[in-house]
């Protein structure tokens, strides 16, 4: 976002491409991690669906490219195999995971809106990848509560990453601390929230950051008062907060 100041020139040069997220202050230094880092290396499934998804209106929802990266790298890390996506939007994020992913993982994947996922499903078949993903579209509460009554699903998950309504990431987090296994992950999305985190409460902002940032606060506190979790507060795309399950 620009800050104070900044006239409507300095606006339009900022964030041109779809899906910065990034919090650094020079985009010149973003655009440089995004062509020497990120893009050579991005595959061409990522890259075709980052295309598509540039399209759609509500663009601004994807996972950022670098942030893609991040995950398809970590998910080879810990070797995961069983995953959960809570928020999937066009599916950048689930891709990014489905390839990283043997060719027996599972991805269980979870949106309000089939729609959207559709629209990436056919670069996501395309790539090969589609068969590793149970896509469940509703709300993600009720599916979690059903997996909690079966104790084998207890501890059964890998990794979990939460990128969808602000205002439950709380409710999830009581349900899916269950769900991942001790040393597994859970990466929760927007934990930086445009910088709005460190804003004061009567700075401009857009009406959907305000109206989310005192649940994004409110679960940065919670996460670093779980002992039952280690945390890592990443300024990746918008911040994402990497939690490992100690007990």
């Amino acid at each position: 976002m620009a800050q104070n100041g900044e006239g409507k020139d300095s606006q339009n040069l900022r964030h041109q491409e779809v899906g910065h997220k990034s919090l650094l202050q020079s985009d010149a230094l973003y655009q440089y991690i995004l062509e020497t880092s990120v893009y050579p290396r991005e595959p061409e499934p990522m890259k075709e669906l980052r295309e598509l998804t540039a399209k759609h209106p509500w663009n601004i929802m994807t996972t950022s490219a670098d942030e893609g990266q991040f995950l398809n790298m970590i998910i080879k890390l810990i070797n995961a195999k069983k995953t959960m996506e809570i928020g999937v939007y066009t599916g950048y994020s689930l891709l990014a995971t489905a390839l990283a992913l043997p060719e027996d993982g599972k991805i269980l994947a979870m949106d309000i809106n089939r729609e959207n996922y559709e629209l990436g499903l056919p670069v996501i078949e395309k790539a090969g990848v589609s068969h590793k993903i149970d896509f469940r579209e509703g709300p993600a509460l009720p599916v979690l509560d059903e997996l909690i009554e079966d104790d084998k699903n207890h501890g059964s998950f890998d990794f979990i990453f939460v990128d969808a309504d602000k205002d439950n990431y709380l409710n999830y987090h009581k349900r899916i601390i269950e769900l991942v296994k001790v040393g597994g992950l859970i990466g929760y999305d927007n934990t930086l929230w445009n910088g709005s985190v460190v804003a004061p409460p009567d700075a401009p902002m857009r009406k959907y950051v305000r109206y989310y940032r005192d649940f994004v606060l409110e679960l940065n506190k919670a996460l670093a008062a779980d002992p039952r979790i280690e945390i890592c507060m990443l300024p990746v795309g918008d911040g994402i907060t990497l939690c490992r399950r100690v007990s």
